[in-house]
């Protein structure tokens, strides 16, 4: 195994966030799980443990700018080297009828989230010379579907910001990169394929066949596994020079 790193995946209680966290704790990592609903994150970490895994639960709230400059300090026996902003929320809406909070919401949680959490933990990776920043960003970061303005504005601006910030580390062994997977079969997912019913006015089914599998030749969902086998490749020195980049694993859909 290479060298053994602290991780710190934000919503890491469910989804693909456990996914990731579940198997970089299985490679020998030390995880951090960090979510909003702190009894979900000592579950999820309960479950890691109870395999032999490494871990650490804490909550916060990544659009709290006070609470998220106090992680270092909270994590200080565990300083993170490797970051995951993989916390998500979803709203499916016309623009139209899309509440303003709720699209302020969404800016928050998955874009200046990611830039509070990636200011806070950088001061460290850079002493160290050390550091791995990787967003979860999504097939939305580099198209658009209908009803999403707020999720698609918000993954689209994680590539943009982690091509600045590429710059600015290029004096030292930190990289930031943006995995975007088409769809995961995820709860985040299971609740917009019941959502996207009601606005396209098709059946469940229909949604997952022709709306989220229809442009992907591969017609499959992206597994967890994937996303977490590459962070795992993200984190290795192989991978040192792979910086600002947006790896796509979209099954074929940006081929068109």
């Amino acid at each position: 195994m290479s060298t053994s790193r602290n991780v710190l995946v934000t919503g890491g209680a469910s989804g693909i966030g456990f996914g990731i966290a579940a198997q970089l704790a299985a490679a020998g990592h030390f995880v951090v799980i960090a979510d909003l609903n702190q009894s979900a994150a000592e579950d999820a970490c309960t479950k890691l443990a109870q395999a032999g895994a490494k871990c650490r639960a804490v909550a916060v709230d990544v659009c709290d700018a006070d609470a998220v400059a106090q992680l270092p300090k909270t994590l200080i026996e565990t300083p993170i080297d490797v970051l995951v902003n993989n916390a998500g929320i979803q709203h499916v809406a016309r623009l139209d009828d899309f509440p303003a909070h709720k699209w302020q919401q969404l800016i928050q949680v998955m874009l200046v989230g990611p830039a509070l959490l990636t200011q806070a933990f950088l001061p460290h990776m850079r002493e160290q010379n050390f550091g791995r920043i990787i967003n979860v960003g999504s097939i939305h970061s580099v198209v658009a579907s209908p009803f999403k303005s707020a999720y698609v504005a918000a993954k689209h601006g994680l590539l943009g910001f982690a091509k600045t910030v590429a710059l600015e580390t290029g004096d030292c062994d930190v990289t930031i990169n943006t995995m975007c997977p088409a769809y995961v079969k995820t709860p985040l997912v299971e609740q917009q394929i019941k959502a996207q019913a009601v606005e396209n006015n098709l059946s469940e089914e229909d949604v997952v066949n022709k709306i989220m599998l229809e442009p992907m030749p591969k017609k499959a969902f992206i597994e967890p596994s994937e996303l977490a086998s590459t962070a795992e490749f993200l984190m290795s020195d192989a991978a040192k020079n792979i910086t600002g980049q947006t790896l796509i694993l979209d099954g074929g859909w940006t081929c068109r």
